[in-house]
C-alpha cells in the first residue's frame, strides 16, 4: 500500500454552535465518494457541545453517529427516539426526507464522537427514511494480535457489522491498539480507502501519522500493515464510489441543483418528509 494524500481537520461549528473538527468536506478536502462528510467532536467543556444539534432537515444521504465518550439523544419526525452512548452507533437513512435533533444528554464531562455522512445513489435518494440504534454490546469486536477491531459496517472474516445498505458496499471499523505492535489487516478492496487517527500515533507505509490526521491510500491494494503505540485509535473508512454528480446545499445532497431547489421548497412548505 502507499499513502496518496494526508489531511488534517479544520476547526468548525455546526448545529447550535457545537465546536468540532471537519475532516471530510472542508475547503481543501471535499467529498470522498461515497463519503460526503466526516466530523469529530471532542471536548470536556460543556460550552463547546451543550447546545447540540436542534431539529434540522436532511435529504438524499445517510448519517452515522459513533460515540467514544458521552451520550447523545436522537429524536426525529418519523417518531424515532434513542440514546447513544460510548461505543454505540446510530444510523439514519434520511433518503427522501427527515427532520431530526441530536442533543447531548449530559451537562459536563467528555463528549467525543464522530458523524459520518454517506451518499445514496440517485435511484435511492427518495426511498423511505430509516433509523436504527445499535448499542455498544451489539458491535462485533474482533480480537487481533495487538488490537481490537470494532466492526460497524462490512465483513471481516466471519464477522459482520450491523450497519448496511443492500444497494451499497462499504466498510467502517474502529481499530484500537491494546498494546504497541504491528497489525496486518486484510480487507476487501474498495475504490475509496481512508484511515483517520483519532488517538495516539501510528506508522503506516513507513510514515508516522498522528492524531487528527486522515490518510488516503491507493486503491491498488486493500491490505494494510499498521504499527500503533499503546491506546492508539484509528477509524477505517472504505467504500465503493457511486460515481454520480453531487449537488449539496447544507443538509440536502442530491444530484442536480434543480433537485436541491425542490428539497428547499419541500422543506419550506412542510412536505419534505412526505412521499
Amino acid at each position: 500500500m502507499s499513502i496518496v494524500k494526508r489531511v488534517k481537520g479544520v476547526a468548525a461549528q455546526d448545529g447550535a454552535g457545537v465546536k468540532l473538527s471537519r475532516i471530510i468536506n472542508q475547503p481543501a478536502f471535499k467529498h470522498q465518494d461515497p463519503f460526503l462528510m466526516l466530523d469529530e467532536f471532542r471536548s470536556d467543556n460543556p460550552d463547546d457541545y451543550i447546545a447540540g444539534f436542534p431539529p434540522h432537515p436532511h435529504r438524499g444521504f445517510c448519517t452515522l453517529t459513533y460515540m467514544l465518550a458521552g451520550q447523545m439523544a436522537h429524536e426525529d419526525s418519523v417518531g424515532n427516539k434513542g440514546l447513544v452512548g460510548a461505543g454505540g452507533v446510530q444510523w439514519m437513512k434520511a433518503a427522501r426526507g427527515i427532520i431530526h435533533a441530536e442533543m447531548p444528554k449530559q451537562t459536563d464531562g467528555l463528549m467525543w464522537g464522530f458523524q459520518l455522512w454517506i451518499n445514496l445513489p440517485a435511484k435511492h435518494k427518495m426511498d423511505d427514511p430509516e433509523w436504527y440504534d445499535y448499542k455498544a454490546n451489539v458491535i462485533p469486536e474482533v480480537p487481533l494480535e495487538h488490537s481490537t477491531l470494532r466492526l460497524i459496517a462490512g465483513h471481516y472474516g466471519e464477522h459482520q457489522g450491523p450497519v448496511s445498505l443492500p444497494e451499497q458496499r462499504f466498510f467502517i471499523a474502529d481499530l484500537r491498539f491494546n498494546q504497541a505492535g504491528e497489525e496486518h489487516i486484510e480487507l476487501a478492496q474498495h475504490t475509496t480507502q481512508l484511515l483517520y487517527v483519532y488517538q495516539g500515533t501510528i506508522t503506516l507505509d513507513g510514515k508516522r501519522v498522528e492524531r487528527g490526521e486522515l490518510v488516503v491510500w491507493d486503491s491498488e491494494t486493500s491490505n494494510i500493515s499498521v504499527t500503533g503505540e499503546q491506546d492508539s485509535g484509528v477509524m477505517l473508512l472504505l467504500g465503493d464510489a457511486i460515481g454520480e454528480s453531487i449537488s449539496q446545499y447544507g443538509p440536502f445532497v442530491m444530484n442536480t441543483p434543480q433537485e436541491i431547489e425542490q428539497a428547499i421548497r419541500d422543506y419550506q412548505q412542510g412536505t419534505l418528509t412526505k412521499a
